[in-house]
């Protein structure tokens, strides 16, 4: 099975992981994996939490400028992969919402 998703913030990390998030300063991210499942947070303009078995931890340009650093933009894959599919998930379970009333 797969899996890439967020994860909100009342439902916890790992508790070392949720130390060295109280450091991070914008565009930095820290990670755990035990197995196939990686939890990774990133701090952007508020903190993203990604649990995923697909993807790695890496850091990519998004092609984008800040708008007041004008320097180039750097997120997680997954984060990257979680926004360009996510609407379509979103339009899938509304779908599934419909058809089961």
């Amino acid at each position: 099975m797969t899996v890439c998703d967020t994860i909100r913030a009342n439902r916890g990390i790992p508790c070392d992981l949720e130390g060295e998030v109280k450091h991070l300063k914008r565009g930095q991210s820290v990670f755990r994996r035990k197995g196939d499942v990686m939890v990774q947070v990133w701090k952007g303009t508020i903190f993203a939490r990604m649990i995923s078995t697909i993807h790695g931890a890496k850091i990519v340009n998004t092609g984008r400028k800040g708008r007041k650093t004008n320097m180039e933009m750097k997120k997680p894959y997954a984060v990257v992969q979680d926004n360009k599919f996510i609407k379509g998930i979103d339009r899938a379970d509304q779908y599934l919402i419909i058809i089961q009333f």
